[in-house]
């Protein structure tokens, strides 16, 4: 028997469309929201996609970037492949990993960093927003290295207490933060995507 949340799942809309559309995910939607309002993908871009597993974003940014774009997508699971895209299976926080990325790029550096990666929810959420805010600052780290003048950074992070605290340190950095909930996240999820603009 299937759970409730599960029934539910089934039932809502963007999970169906994901169904009918072929994206492997809902959070293809999400991503879709982000660069309608935001703008934060082109055609040509080279993009970095972290936490890619399963593949939903990467499906939209590569519809997006076309065949002049690059995209990398990096996650520690296993990512059923995309035609020209390249899946690291890979921790994104390790030396290794960084060496990989800049082996693929060369001397290209990234227009977009996109980061969907959420934390192995423990049931507290003090705990899970911390992770949260972990995995964006270790993502933004990333976006430091590979980020083009000019360039954009996309994370996903749990709202609280310490999320004031991020902003103001990545602040610096861009010439503008958004924060942003899209349809396609639940009306009850404390999901919110910041969107930072104009790396500098």
């Amino acid at each position: 028997m299937p759970t409730r949340w599960y029934s539910e799942k089934k039932h809502e809309h963007y999970y169906k469309q994901a169904k009918k559309t072929g994206y492997r995910a809902r959070s293809a939607f999400k991503l879709k929201q982000i660069n309608q309002k935001f703008k934060v993908l082109k055609n040509g871009d080279n993009v970095l996609d972290l936490g890619a597993a399963p593949g939903g974003w990467s499906q939209v940014a590569k519809e997006i970037i076309g065949n002049n774009g690059k995209l990398i997508g990096v996650d520690l699971l296993p990512i059923q492949p995309i035609d020209d895209v390249i899946f690291l299976e890979e921790d994104m926080r390790e030396t290794e990993t960084i060496s990989k990325i800049k082996e693929i790029l060369g001397e290209e550096k990234i227009d977009t960093v996109i980061s969907d990666m959420s934390p192995d929810i423990s049931g507290n959420y003090d705990i899970d927003q911390a992770r949260s805010i972990y995995l964006c600052t270790k993502a933004f780290e990333t976006a430091e290295l590979f980020l083009k003048n000019n360039g954009n950074f996309v994370c996903k992070v749990f709202e609280g207490s310490d999320l004031n605290e991020f902003i103001e340190e990545i602040k610096p950095k861009f010439n503008s933060i958004k924060r942003f909930h899209p349809k396609a996240s639940r009306k009850s999820s404390s999901e919110i995507y910041i969107i930072s603009k104009g790396f500098k």
